[in-house]
Parts: C-alpha cells; structure tokens; sequence
C-alpha cells in the first residue's frame, strides 16, 4: 500500500473510532458536558486536559509506525511484519492504553463519573478484544516472533525502558513492527 493512501485511512479510521468512541458516544450518554462537582474543579481540569493531550501521543506514534511499516491500523489493511518499533517497544496496547487517558482526561476535564464509569467498560471491552482476538490472531500470524515480543513488552502497563528487538528476551529484528492490534497489544 502506498504511504500516502495509509496515511488517508489512518487518519479517517482514526477520526471516526475516536470520534465516535471518545465523544460522541460520551456526549450521547449525557457525559459530555461541564460538572463541578468540587471547589477548585480547575486544577482537576487542567489535569484532565494534560492527560488528553499525553493519551494522544502513543495513539498517534501508532498511527506513523503502521504507516511506516506499509499498512494502517485497520484490520483488513494492516502492515504485512509485526510492529515492534516506536510506542510498541514500551507497551504492546499503545492504542488502547492511549484511549484509556483519553478518556480519564476527559473524565477529570468534565468532572464525570459518568465518563469514568464508561472509561472501565471501554478498558473491559477492549480487554477481551486483545485477549480473545487480536492476540490469539497475531500469534497465528507471526507465530515465534510475536511470543517473544509477548514475552517481553507487557500489554497495558508500559516499560519503563524501551524493548530492543532481537536483544536477551527476543530474535525479532530491528525493522519488524506490530499491528495496532498488533497494534493493540
């Protein structure tokens, strides 16, 4: 796949998940909107926007990286090698985790529980999404590759040193990546 075609689907998957999981259903659950809910909310606030802005930035490394690896983060046009390589070196869900802060941002920003409430089932859903999915669908891809790259890159907490492929704990080499879900682990 061309790059500049990648980089026209990532951004559309990118604007309708994201628009679509991250305000719009949120706004539709009447969780998008401006609470109060204590005395000097502002510091909770500016939190809250902080956390959005650093939630952006593993989703957005992702997006390049699959780029960069000739693919996107959809599915059905996804890179043709295992993505190891930028925010996958530190988690292997940087999409998800990305979300995850997103919406806790957005919670704190809001000052919703509602939200908070929707960020746990969202984490649960894309959970089992990994789980019973993507990894089982990864390892029968890649196979002894993506097990070693399981083994030594967790799947939502970070590292907090990147993952050098190939190094003590895996034989992946250097320009390999993973999918978003790949990509999503």
């Amino acid at each position: 796949m061309r790059r500049s075609a990648a980089a026209v689907i990532s951004v559309a998957w990118g604007v309708a998940l994201g628009g679509t999981f991250a305000c719009l259903l949120p706004y539709l659950l009447g969780d998008w909107h401006f609470h109060r809910p204590v005395l000097y909310w502002t510091v909770a606030q500016a939190a809250g926007g902080l956390l959005i802005c650093v939630g952006l930035v593993p989703i957005v490394h992702s997006f390049i990286g699959f780029i960069r690896a000739d693919g996107t983060p959809v599915p059905v046009a996804a890179p043709p090698r295992l993505v190891v390589s930028g925010s996958y070196r530190y988690v292997r869900n940087p999409i998800y985790v990305g979300f995850v802060v997103i919406m806790a941002g957005e919670a704190l920003l809001f000052g919703s529980p509602g939200l908070l409430e929707y960020t746990a089932v969202a984490w649960c859903v894309g959970a089992a999404a990994v789980r019973f999915y993507e990894e089982p669908t990864l390892a029968r891809k890649f196979g002894a590759e993506y097990q070693d790259y399981r083994r030594a890159v967790r799947a939502w907490v970070p590292r907090l040193h990147p993952w050098t492929p190939g190094g003590p704990s895996g034989a992946v080499g250097q320009d390999q990546v993973s999918r978003p879900e790949q990509r999503l682990h």
